[in-house]
């Protein structure tokens, strides 16, 4: 079963990281560690949402991710060879089609929060954490201790665009927490080189963009409104400002309707949806395995949208502007959030971006 989306990336305070020190054998032995690790820029050192420190004396032999867009990201960066196994796996058709094989060799921990005696027994030296703590996870987990991890060889690093989200202080505008993200977890696997190369090319993109739409005034930038259909029905899920998806909104030319709201999710009224009026409604969909299933989805939220007495008769409703654009790829960052962006901004400026 799916968990709501507000319970699948919600973070909250996160409970700490482990620091651990590298071991060694005899001074020529050290020595020479040492050289190898300035060549290959290591030590690394690492905080988690509350700037707690965890150092890396070299790169991680055996990775456990938290879910399907810790994996993805192991992928982009040529680490993928060292993933030993995930929690919320990925769909078919949800990975990249180049990795898609890749990842589904690897073993799956849990169909959505790994338990805990699954994660420490899996034999990984880190564990890449997309949510700040499984006790946000809808009770599917607890989250083993400090000591625990450090008990089991594991240290725990986080996503912070997704983990920290809940913590951040300024509005989210723009990919930097994500390509922070990506450069961070390049230094910790020694593919540094290429984290900078992923990171080059979201910016290529997204400038784009950016330029495109450079002359069009805020006031005339259409308003936008995240439905998150995953997450119920009875009361709809806001992204608030500090969330992922405000950036990649507000980046495409789109006005959240929601950015007033400080923290990343919130549950509203269908009244306050109303009282926006957006023009356009994404159809916030999450990846059900299979085209057709994925569609069958997107259709069963329009027709939700259509017959429900409250939102019938909203502009976007009327005209029909829905955007089928996949959950995932707009509320958890990775590389192809720059591609989510263009993809919207598409939708609602076709005249300057093609």
């Amino acid at each position: 079963m799916r968990p709501r989306a507000w319970c699948g990336v919600l973070a909250a305070v996160a409970l700490s990281a482990t620091a651990c020190g590298g071991g060694g054998g005899g001074e020529p032995e050290k020595t020479d560690d040492a050289g190898a690790g300035a060549r290959s820029g290591f030590p690394v050192t690492v905080t988690d949402c509350m700037g707690a420190k965890t150092t890396f004396d070299a790169a991680p032999k055996k990775i456990v991710t938290s879910n399907a867009a810790g994996l993805e990201l192991l992928m982009w960066l040529g680490a993928g060879d060292k993933a030993a196994g995930t929690g919320f796996p990925p769909g078919n058709g949800a990975m990249p089609a180049q990795y898609a094989d890749r990842a589904a060799k690897v073993p799956v921990l849990g169909k959505t929060a790994i338990p805990k005696e699954k994660l420490l027994g899996s034999g990984a030296d880190l564990y890449v954490d997309a949510f700040s703590s499984m006790k946000n996870m809808g009770k599917m987990g607890d989250a083993p201790t400090a000591e625990e991890f450090k008990a089991a060889g594991i240290k725990h690093v986080f996503l912070k665009s997704t983990a920290c989200a809940a913590m951040s202080r300024p509005p989210r505008t723009d990919l930097s927490g994500v390509e922070a993200d990506i450069e961070e977890l390049g230094k910790v696997t020694g593919t540094s080189a290429r984290a900078a190369e992923l990171v080059q090319e979201m910016r290529k993109k997204t400038g784009a963009v950016r330029d495109a739409l450079k002359d069009v005034p805020a006031d005339k930038r259409p308003s936008y409104f995240f439905f998150d259909y995953d997450a119920g029905t009875k009361q709809p899920m806001a992204v608030c400002n500090r969330q992922v998806a405000n950036a990649v909104i507000g980046m495409a030319g789109g006005r959240n309707v929601f950015d007033g709201c400080d923290g990343d999710f919130k549950p509203v009224g269908w009244e306050d949806v109303v009282a926006k009026n957006p023009d356009w409604i994404q159809l916030g969909v999450r990846n059900r395995g299979s085209d057709e299933a994925n569609a069958k989805a997107f259709d069963e939220a329009a027709e939700f949208l259509k017959t429900f007495p409250a939102t019938k008769d909203l502009t976007a409703v009327k005209e029909g502007h829905f955007l089928r654009v996949g959950s995932e790829r707009t509320t958890i960052g990775g590389v192809r959030s720059a591609d989510t962006v263009r993809e919207i901004a598409h939708t609602l400026h076709p005249d300057r971006v093609k």
